[in-house]
């Protein structure tokens, strides 16, 4: 049968317009919804956002509708409020069984049709009365009903595999405390400015082998292009994720051949993020050649043989065991000057122990990634299961 979608479900539109008032205790950004699970793993507190909410309730289905293509999908099993670039949908069960609309959403068929209505450039975003009147073939209830048990079952297998892959990480913070405090040799300890680290280690100034520097501040003559300079792609705060680079939504503005010089990033720089999670960091591997970076982000370059990956964990061990949040101070929206990046003592092992220790932590990387690749396939089949049973 063919149906609109505004008969499937409901746009439920109960703003909040303080968040901290709102009497809940979980916020859902689109930051916590990872595409293809329709779990919510993750989520804020009110007390973290401004601006207009929406409430949700346990069932109901939140659904990122800026940005499509990024399929960020999930059924709440908690009351809460979640972002406004979300819509909260709730299935009429007259017309779809509300188990079954959720894998109905995950199928590229909807998603497809979800990323060709949206409207707008820079932030393609779906209008509830357009999607409404979107019309999908679906199966009786019947058949609605065995379909979706067997896709509950292959989405079951997908949530173990994402469930080892956070057991994984939280042993990855383990060993990443216990490399950076004790290292790889069993050497004897010393006592430092930063703690107990072991004998050889020198600790000094990050600024003694790292160059930092902040990347171009934001003008409006810069993005019209008014300063005569060519529009270049350029990362900021956004684009910086722990040791990954989003790199789907990368902005341009203009930069005159001086700046270019000056910002222009080189593999094996860390980005750094400034700003509101101080020290969030990634590498850059050249992923768009001539790109260049603004100024909520640092960029850390070795002046020496140093090892990127060896201080791109150290960042991430600094960020875990409360180094930033001390240098910082309990601000609503912290910051961290290049000044005070540059004075903040490191212990360094030798080159060749750098080296070890990064390469221990890829190795972990390399397995939890294996266990996300294996609930990604298994989210796959989903998408492709529901094409055909529609």
């Amino acid at each position: 049968m063919r149906v609109k979608f505004g008969d499937l479900a409901q746009c439920v539109n109960d703003r909040v317009d303080d968040p901290k008032a709102a009497g809940v205790e979980r916020y859902v950004g689109l930051e916590h919804l990872d595409p293809g699970n329709l779990s919510i793993c993750r989520w804020g507190t009110p007390d973290e956002v401004e601006s207009t909410k929406l409430r949700f309730k346990p069932g109901d289905i939140i659904f990122g509708k800026r940005r499509a293509y990024q399929r960020k999908l999930a059924v709440a099993d908690f009351e809460g409020i979640c972002s406004a670039h979300a819509m909260v949908l709730r299935a009429k069960p007259k017309a779809v069984l509300p188990e079954f609309l959720p894998f109905f959403m995950q199928s590229d068929l909807f998603m497809e049709r979800a990323v060709a209505i949206s409207v707008g450039s820079l932030s393609p975003t779906i209008n509830w009365k357009t999607l409404a009147a979107e019309e999908f073939a679906l199966p009786p209830l019947d058949e609605q009903r065995r379909l979706a048990t067997v896709l509950r079952r292959a989405a079951d297998v997908a949530g173990e595999f994402r469930s080892a892959a956070r057991i994984g990480n939280r042993a990855r913070d383990s060993l990443i405390v216990e490399l950076y405090t004790r290292g790889l040799r069993g050497e004897s300890m010393t006592t430092t400015p930063v703690g107990s680290v072991p004998r050889s280690w020198s600790v000094e100034p990050l600024g003694n082998r790292y160059s930092i520097q902040l990347g171009k501040m934001m003008s409006e003559t810069a993005r019209s292009g008014g300063n005569g300079g060519k529009h270049i792609p350029y990362l900021r705060n956004a684009n910086v994720q722990w040791n990954r680079l989003e790199l789907d939504d990368v902005a341009t503005m203009a930069f005159t051949e001086t700046e270019r010089e000056k910002f222009c990033l080189r593999p094996g720089d860390i980005l750094a993020c400034e700003g509101r999670h101080v020290g969030k960091s990634a590498i850059w591997r050249d992923e768009i050649p001539g790109a260049c970076y603004q100024k909520a982000l640092h960029r850390l370059r070795a002046t020496g043989s140093d090892v990127p990956e060896f201080l791109l964990h150290c960042l991430y061990f600094l960020s875990i065991t409360g180094r930033f949040v001390a240098l910082t101070g309990e601000t609503t929206i912290p910051h961290l000057p290049a000044e005070k990046l540059r004075s903040m003592e490191i212990a360094f092992p030798s080159v060749g122990e750098q080296k070890e220790i990064s390469q221990a932590i890829d190795s972990f990387d390399r397995s939890i990634d294996a266990l996300n690749m294996r609930a990604q396939r298994a989210a796959a089949l989903i998408r492709s299961f529901n094409v055909e049973a529609a």
